[in-house]
């Protein structure tokens, strides 16, 4: 079992891979944290395995925490785009195994 925890700033209107696709092992939990002041209204996409966030969800204003686990997840890469005209900092948690 692998467990990843790291935080990064994506700047206003910037999209990156905050997951990167499982190789040898698979993916059982992730959570994304959006660290905000609670007056400050934001967006963020999160897109899994598309790039273009044709299909994505969508973390908004006092939705600050996104979390899934167990065996059906994605196994791609999870993308976020940063809609906000704001940085935002984001703690980020996977677990492999």
């Amino acid at each position: 079992m692998v467990q990843t925890v790291r935080s990064e700033t994506i700047s206003a209107g910037h999209k990156k891979i905050v997951f990167e696709k499982p190789i040898v092992l698979r993916r059982i939990f992730m959570s994304i944290i959006a660290h905000t002041t609670t007056e400050a209204w934001y967006e963020t996409r999160l897109s899994f395995d598309d790039p273009g966030f044709h299909s994505y969800y969508t973390l908004a204003g006092c939705s600050k925490y996104f979390e899934v686990k167990g065996e059906g997840m994605s196994q791609g890469d999870v993308w976020a785009y940063n809609v906000s005209t704001i940085d935002i900092l984001y703690t980020m948690t996977e677990i492999l195994v």
